[in-house]
Parts: C-alpha cells; sequence; structure tokens
C-alpha cells in the first residue's frame, strides 16, 4: 500500500504556492506510505541548451557533507560546461550548458555511490527515507515553486526500504512515474527490456513498469499509445500518476484496485490515494470530484 499525490496549478498566478499547497497533501498520506516520500517537480523550462540533473549523495560516504563544489570544480575543468549547484540537505540540482548524458557519465565516474535522480530542461526530484513529513521538511517542500508535481509515500512490500527505492522513478528526460500497487510480473518485463539495451537500477517493481515505457518512447510511441501497450503487457494492479514537462498523466489498471480520485476547480487539478490529500485545498467545496474509471488514461495539461 501506498500513497500519491499531484497537483497542477492552470493559473501561472499560483506556481509560487505549490509546495505550499503539496505538503499537506503528502502528509495526508503518511498512513499509506510512512518509510520513505519523494516528489517531481516541473519548474519553467531552461533554454533549450541548457539541462537540470538532480543528485542523491546520501549513499556516499560524506552523505549531506558532500562536496558539491568539488564536484563542480572538476566538472567544469573537465566539460566546461559552466555547471551551479543548489544544494539541499542529501539532494543537489546541477544546471549546465549542454547534453545531459556527458554530465551524468561524469558524475557517475567521479562519485560511484552518488544516485543520478533525474534529467531533463524542466524535472527536478527529490526522494529520501523518513516519513512523509520528515522528507519535506529535509528538503523544503513547502518553498517548491513551478507549474505542477507528482508525488509519493512508500509502504514497502516487495523491495527494501532504501532512497533509490523510493519513488518517484525517472526515464529519459522530464518524465517521471509513480505507484500505488504491485506488478506480477516485473522480473518477465526486466528479461524482455534487458537484452534490449534498458539498464535497470533496482528490483523494484515499479521501475519495471517505467523501464517498459522508456522503451516504447525510444521506439517513437507517443504517453498515450506506450502506456495502451502497458495494459497488455504489465500485469497485476496498479494506479500509475506520470508527469511530463507539460502534463499530468494518470492510467488505473482494468480491475482499478487501487484508489485514486481527482478534484479539478478553474484554479487546480489534484490528485490523491484519498480524498484525506484534497480536502484542504482552496474552494476544493466547489470543486468537481470523481473517481477516474478503469483502464482510461486522464491527461491534464500545465
Amino acid at each position: 500500500m501506498c500513497g500519491i499525490v499531484g497537483l497542477l496549478l492552470k493559473k501561472p498566478s499560483l506556481r509560487s504556492q505549490l509546495g505550499e499547497l503539496m505538503v499537506p497533501m503528502l502528509i495526508g498520506m503518511t498512513e499509506r506510505g510512512p518509510d520513505s516520500a519523494g516528489l517531481a517537480v516541473f519548474t519553467e523550462p531552461l533554454p533549450a541548451g541548457q539541462r537540470k540533473l538532480s543528485v542523491y549523495a546520501g549513499l556516499t560516504d560524506e552523505g549531506a557533507a558532500f562536496n558539491w563544489a568539488g564536484l563542480l570544480d572538476a566538472l567544469n575543468t573537465e566539460l566546461k560546461v559552466q555547471a551551479k549547484a543548489s544544494i539541499k540537505a542529501n539532494h543537489a540540482v546541477l544546471t549546465f550548458e549542454g547534453a545531459a548524458d556527458p554530465v551524468k557519465a561524469f558524475v557517475k565516474a567521479y562519485g560511484p555511490k552518488l544516485h543520478l535522480l533525474s534529467a531533463g530542461r524542466s524535472i527536478e526530484l527529490y526522494k529520501d527515507i523518513g516519513t512523509p513529513a520528515e522528507v519535506a521538511a529535509r528538503y523544503q517542500f513547502g518553498q517548491l515553486q513551478g507549474s505542477h508535481l507528482v508525488g509519493h509515500t512508500r509502504m514497502a512490500t516487495e523491495s527494501a526500504v532504501t532512497p533509490d527505492r523510493a519513488h518517484p522513478f525517472t526515464a529519459g528526460e522530464d518524465f517521471c512515474l509513480v505507484h500505488n500497487g504491485s506488478l506480477s510480473n516485473p522480473n518477465g518485463v526486466r528479461r524482455m527490456l534487458e537484452p534490449r539495451g534498458i539498464k535497470f537500477e533496482t528490483d523494484n517493481d515499479t521501475e519495471a513498469a517505467c523501464r517498459f515505457l522508456e522503451w516504447r518512447l525510444r521506439e517513437g510511441d507517443n504517453l498515450h499509445t506506450a502506456l495502451q501497450k502497458g495494459f497488455e503487457a504489465l500485469d497485476g494492479f496498479y494506479t500509475f500518476l506520470m508527469g511530463t514537462s507539460t502534463e499530468l498523466a494518470l492510467i488505473r489498471d482494468p480491475f482499478a484496485c487501487k484508489p485514486a480520485v481527482v478534484a479539478e476547480t478553474d484554479d487546480y487539478v489534484a490528485i490523491a490515494s484519498e480524498f484525506r490529500s484534497l480536502a484542504h485545498l482552496p474552494d476544493v467545496k466547489h470543486a468537481t470530484v470523481f473517481e477516474p474509471a478503469p483502464e482510461e488514461m486522464y491527461v491534464w495539461k500545465a
């Protein structure tokens, strides 16, 4: 059992309140996921020639005291990418000129215990072990600004409680996925994808779903087509909430066993596993509130 939350603000004037509105949503899912939490926030995209890389240092010997300045000096000396860092506790968001892949390769070689969380022009990703309230405070979630976000609270049932197994999971650039439920065939999906060049970092079943979508998007499918093929390939019970730089997308399995509720007003679209995480939102009593149908894709544009 886990908890998912999503929030998309329709009016740009509200984007400074994104984190403030989201934190009670995440904490409201504590009983569904007390052992780790995370979120991906989507901000105004960087110029086309720049990228952001979210990096976790909590697995290194230094942890929150990791020498980010040393990494930046080495990175800029070697690749000359004008990298800068925004640092919060165990995380840093590196902003730089150029493509993401050379920087990702350099960071992995420089610090093998560093964990690469996300890459893109818009996405910033934070996740760690601890209760949702602890993780939110550690990374100052209440101060986050942006157009939309995807969040998750985890109660581990099929793999260990570690930061890398927390959600969200990412694939490619500016894409993330969170999951409430369980897949019965993640190992079969892994065996199918690894010979096709798709690499896995954990044994988490959610990563199998994320990598399947990565493969289908790489093969040229749009997100809607990739998800339709997912209904055929992914066996189990699930509610998936996904974020891209321009949208939120939600689907439930054909039996809709895992709960989800949506509240929509002229100002926002809010999604959670239970209504209690939406009850504090402004003007929610006048929102259109509904339970998403099974095997149907819902997409909201930022």
